[in-house]
């Protein structure tokens, strides 16, 4: 079964650790960015990352200008924000933006969990079926 290569977009050291200690517990394989810029160059220069879980409030540049730059050269590329806005609102905004879904924080370990898989490459899923 091969690896979900996924780019971790957080400039907060706590979140970070704790999406890295649920998504550790299945086969993938996770990078992080701790600025949109980052994200960016990192979306540029390794082409095997999969999914970007981008957090809309961050340094340098925000998570959605970051999300309009990667859809510029990687259209297909899932991105999913992930935000303390909570509101129908701030779903909507992130899917115009570009974002593939949404997910609020504080997040929950199964909506993580749930997400990643559903945005998972069919050649690799997070969790074998049943």
């Amino acid at each position: 079964m091969n690896q979900i290569h996924i780019l971790i977009a957080e400039d907060e050291e706590f979140n970070f650790l704790y999406l890295a200690e649920v998504l550790n517990e299945f086969n993938v394989k996770l990078y992080r960015a701790k600025d949109g810029l980052a994200a960016v160059e990192m979306c540029q220069s390794l082409p095997e990352i999969d999914q970007v879980l981008m957090d809309i409030r961050m340094p340098v540049m925000d998570g959605y200008t970051a999300t309009k730059e990667i859809k510029k050269f990687r259209p297909d590329l899932t991105i999913i924000a992930q935000t303390a806005y909570a509101m129908e609102s701030d779903r909507q905004r992130a899917l115009a933006e570009g974002c593939d879904d949404y997910i609020s924080k504080p997040i929950k370990r199964k909506d993580l969990i749930d997400i990643v898989e559903k945005h998972a490459p069919s050649c690799c899923p997070l969790r074998e079926k049943v």
